[in-house]
């Protein structure tokens, strides 16, 4: 039986887990009622732990502040542009949620810093266009300042920026612009393995050789620094005993795949909710009292 995880927020192990994360100022929510499951095939799959539920809607709970319009139409097709370095098999997978009816969104537009890059490639071959950030220093000519870059996105009427494996900080024009519609995918547990330099298998090196336990990847709202902003949700994946970054990445990788997708849905249908102490939650689809 396969498992699966979804998170939110934080990421809490039992006391004598052998993982341990750095602790936050954030003091975590009790939920009223955990369901804790565990289940392996073999030693190389990952370990997976859904918490159902997480978080209701009630009186003992903390406010849940709704920054989406109150009616019950249906919300319209979101426009998103995805920001690449590489292949872009996060965006890749992103793009065909667009296409099945998985994701109430389209992909207007593609940036990259790397304009031959693949998933630049895959863009062009479906019709998306292209942009180039920042500019090139051997090429000044080609590609968007920061300004620019921001009258882009709003004259393509973008409601969300998603990085996908995007290597460049994002310039504080950007997420001005865009408070609270920028996510980021990074392959490991943030807070821990996060920050300048930490990226692609570098990561999953770093995570071996710290004897950590679990590993997985963390979508998080994005702020002026690398890695720092608000955790919208995580995914656990077993680090077991003769790991290889790269077999472990293959695996983050696979799991990533699923969990931007469900996330890109869930802001696509208006169901990320606030806390009233600044944490984004996720609404149950089919429980609406329901967050996780």
């Amino acid at each position: 039986m396969e498992s699966r995880v979804l998170f939110s927020s934080q990421f809490n192990f039992p006391v004598n887990s052998p993982f341990k994360t750095r602790e936050t100022s954030i003091a975590p929510l009790t939920p009223s009622r955990n369901v804790l499951s565990f289940s392996f095939r073999s030693p190389a799959e990952r370990c997976a732990m859904r918490i159902v539920p997480l978080v209701k809607a009630a009186s003992s709970a903390p406010q849940i502040v709704a920054e989406v319009d109150g009616s019950r139409d249906e919300p319209r097709r979101k426009k998103l542009a995805v920001f690449v370095s590489g292949g872009g098999s996060n965006f890749r997978k992103i793009h065909e949620g667009c296409s099945d009816g998985s994701v109430n969104g389209d992909v207007v537009l593609l940036v990259t810093n790397k304009k031959d890059c693949g998933g630049a490639e895959y863009a062009r071959s479906n019709g998306i266009p292209v942009l180039v950030f920042p500019k090139s220093k051997r090429e000044p000519s080609d590609g968007l300042s920061p300004s620019e870059l921001v009258d882009v996105l709003r004259k393509y009427g973008v409601d969300f920026v998603l990085l996908a494996g995007y290597l460049k900080l994002i310039p504080v024009e950007l997420v001005q612009a865009f408070p609270k519609r920028i996510l980021n995918i990074h392959p490991a547990l943030l807070p821990a393995f996060g920050g300048k330099g930490l990226y692609g298998i570098k990561v999953h090196k770093a995570v071996i050789e710290s004897g950590a336990r679990y590993s997985g990847p963390t979508i998080h709202f994005v702020d002026e620094e690398y890695d720092t902003g608000r955790i919208l949700a995580q995914s656990a994946v077993r680090v077991i005993a003769n790991d290889t970054p790269e077999e472990l990445a293959k695996r983050v990788l696979h799991e990533e795949h699923k969990l931007y997708v469900e996330v890109v849905g869930a802001i696509c249908e208006e169901r990320i909710k606030w806390r009233e102490d600044g944490v984004p939650l996720i609404q149950n689809k089919q429980n609406p009292d329901e967050y996780y």
